[in-house]
């Protein structure tokens, strides 16, 4: 899987996305698709951004995936300590942390 991004100036937060496609495409190649799509775009279109919405149009004309937060499966905190180092989920917007202890006493005792 290659990944490729798409962004709207370097003032603009949150508005880098990123599309992958099992194939390879040429830089310029791929230029020359977001070109396309921006120009069939510039009128109008539903997405919160003009990046997200050309990712989408990728998507249907040629087989992209547009790479969302609804395609994240599992999200890792590492850090160097084993407190700092756990699994995030991402759930309806509420963040659950499950933590595993190697620590925990034995119940008969």
């Amino acid at each position: 899987m290659f990944f490729y991004e798409i962004h709207e100036g370097d003032e603009e937060l949150g508005t880098a996305v990123l599309v992958a496609h099992e194939r390879k495409f040429d830089p310029l190649e791929f230029f020359a698709l977001v070109k396309k799509a921006r120009t069939l775009l510039m009128d109008a279109f539903e997405e919160n951004s003009l990046s997200e919405a050309i990712a989408n149009e990728l998507a249907r004309a040629h087989g992209f995936i547009h790479v969302t937060d609804d395609l994240l499966v599992a999200s890792v905190n590492v850090d160097e300590t084993e407190e700092g180092t756990f699994l995030l989920s991402e759930d309806g917007g509420d963040r659950s942390v499950f933590l595993s202890r190697d620590d925990i006493p034995d119940k008969d005792n």
